[in-house]
């Protein structure tokens, strides 16, 4: 008879094989299994010692699977109880989001961070607010009952789903528009329904803290399409839904216990300032109704000023907290630091680059002009420059002159009657068009989230490169009128002297005069409009209405400045088509230079 093999199992596992429910009997039939020897202990089937082993490797791979899921960041809502919740319609607010993340993990808080998305969030941002620390949560889109409202107030009635999270005891709802400046642990001692009340006696839902309760969710949607709502969305009807909210008294987190217990509990509370500081009523009197230090939360009201945007930066000083925590944003994802984003880096770059090689190609030949008309002036001798200025003004006081520079600037004051009445006021029109059209097309073309000084270096560049292009072709047709005109007026023919002035240095004077004059007014053009807008920061002004004021005036001058060069250019180029007769330029890669 074969010796049965005797398999050592060590005592803990054999412990918890005797101690597992599964366990089951020996059965006396099966004599064919082989027998495992223990001293103390009865023999054991191998086939159920087998089995149980395998219990035991399924729960050390689900352990291991847990501690994997927390290493990666992953959690599973309602493990704490309280949390900190958030709501995100599209990819637009995604950096609004990741920098209220940072601000709240900023202050030190172990609750969860949850985010509720719709279906208009993409892949890419659900994954980086995953990275970044926050439970993302998927959900539909609640439709907005109202017919009257704005467009962007579709979905809104979604952050109504707040109170329906009952897998959390609390929670505390924050807008992504928002900022925590301090910690707001607080708040989750605040009693069934805190929101801020606003002006107009008006609660904001922009920062909440709610107790959801699946009754409270059901009897908020029966009445979604029965209760009014003055803006057309959710604020609207919590309004209407809690209309005794004014009468509330003010939420006070420092109270004893004893103080607490002695009172009965609120239904509602409201909250102070701190905790949702408006940027609107900031921007009405240039500083914080509260003492700044004890500000918790920074709410950016302002529709079309939100501090994601470029711009807004160079407007609002409130801002600048907001920028302060998007730089220290991690890395998340691969380029994600600092706020960035891996599309727009080689988008930009690109749109850098771009323009500087279009304005290079188009007025090439135009530089080179202007490098040596500079350079002559430099070579000539200060006598020289004196006596053609005096030239220049005798001839002003007298008719004749043989001289050939008055012979000159007499044949180009003749031209000026050649010049038509109305050219003045239509390239006036034409670079008010043009500087519009391409403060437009800029801000189209530059990416709303970049840091304020890509934004602004950006906005500059594109700008001075598609006014350039349109003006300059505008001149360029000028020019061909002015050279059409001359033919048309058989000028060359009846003037025999002018066959000298457009021949030789007088030809060359003239395209060199026109190119300095170009560039004298593109200049200045560009000193202004750099020096309007930068007016409030030399003056160190921060309010936004001086502010404002001051860069209407700066523009104002602008506007001056730019009436003036665009009437003169225009004259000047139709001159020199007029005068340069059946001359030929050279070849370029612009069609106006």
């Amino acid at each position: 008879m074969a010796e049965i093999p005797i398999i050592q199992i060590p005592s803990n596992i054999l412990l918890f094989l005797l101690a597992s429910k599964t366990f089951s009997p020996i059965s006396p039939h099966r004599t064919m299994s082989v027998l495992v020897w223990c001293k103390g202990v009865r023999p054991l089937l191998i086939g159920t010692v087998v089995r149980h082993l395998q219990l035991l490797l399924l729960f050390l791979l689900l352990s291991l699977a847990a501690q994997s899921e927390a290493a990666t960041g992953s959690k599973s809502p309602g493990g704490g109880g309280e949390a900190y919740v958030t709501l995100l319609y599209g990819d637009e607010f995604l950096l609004g989001v990741r920098v209220l993340g940072k601000s709240i993990r900023d202050t030190g808080t172990t609750k969860d961070m949850v985010i509720l998305v719709s279906d208009g969030v993409s892949n890419y941002a659900t994954k980086l607010l995953r990275a970044d620390g926050w439970i993302v949560e998927k959900i539909s889109l609640l439709e907005n009952p109202n017919q009257v409202r704005p467009k962007r107030f579709w979905g809104v009635y979604t952050k109504l789903k707040i109170f329906n999270m009952i897998n959390y005891k609390k929670v505390v709802y924050l807008d992504a528009d928002t900022i925590v400046v301090q910690s707001i642990e607080d708040l989750f001692k605040c009693q069934k329904f805190c929101a801020n009340l606003k002006h107009s006696e008006r609660l904001n839902s922009g920062v909440m803290v709610v107790e959801p309760s699946e009754a409270l969710f059901k009897d908020m949607m029966s009445k979604v399409n029965t209760l009014y709502s003055y803006t057309g969305g959710d604020q609207g009807f919590l309004n209407s839904y809690y209309p005794d909210f004014p009468n509330a008294h003010v939420f006070e987190p420092n109270l004893s216990p004893e103080v607490l217990k002695s009172r009965p509990v609120p239904k509602m509370e409201r909250l102070s300032t701190l905790y949702n500081a408006d940027v609107g009523l900031y921007m009405l009197a240039n500083k914080w109704m509260v003492d700044e230090k004890e500000l918790r939360v920074i709410h950016y009201t302002l529709g079309p000023l939100k501090p994601w945007d470029w711009w807004t930066s160079w407007l609002l000083k409130p801002v600048d907290v907001w920028q302060d925590v998007r730089v220290k944003l991690e890395d998340s994802l691969p380029g994600t630091g600092g706020g960035r984003n891996p599309k727009n880096e080689l988008l930009v770059k690109f749109l850098f680059v771009l323009p500087l090689c279009v304005l290079l190609l188009c007025y090439y030949r135009s530089l080179l002009q202007a490098r040596e008309f500079f350079g002559s002036i430099c070579r000539n001798s200060l006598c020289d420059q004196i006596r053609h200025l005096f030239y220049k003004i005798r001839y002003s006081y007298s008719n004749v002159s043989p001289h050939p520079a008055i012979n000159s600037n007499q044949q180009f004051t003749g031209s000026l009657s050649k010049v038509p009445a109305y050219l003045g006021g239509i390239s006036i029109v034409i670079c008010f068009v043009a500087a519009l059209i391409a403060i437009l097309v800029s801000l189209a073309i530059v990416p709303r989230q970049v840091m304020p000084w890509t934004g602004l270096l950006l906005m500059y560049e594109w700008t001075f490169a598609i006014f350039s292009v349109l003006f300059g072709g505008f001149l360029h047709l000028i020019y061909k009128w002015g050279k059409i005109s001359a033919v048309q007026s058989g000028a060359f023919s009846s003037h025999p002297d002018a066959v000298d002035y457009d021949s030789g240095k007088g030809h060359q004077r003239q395209a060199l005069h026109c190119d300095a004059a170009t560039w004298f007014y593109g200049l200045g053009t560009a000193f202004l409009s750099i020096t309007a807008p930068a007016l409030p920061c030399l003056f160190g002004i921060t309010a936004l209405f001086l502010r404002l004021g001051l860069m209407v005036a700066g523009a104002i001058v602008l506007a001056s400045f730019m009436t003036y060069a665009s009437e003169h250019l225009a004259i000047q180029y139709f001159l020199r088509g007029f005068e340069e007769r059946e001359t030929t330029r050279g070849r370029t890669f612009c069609f106006f230079c």
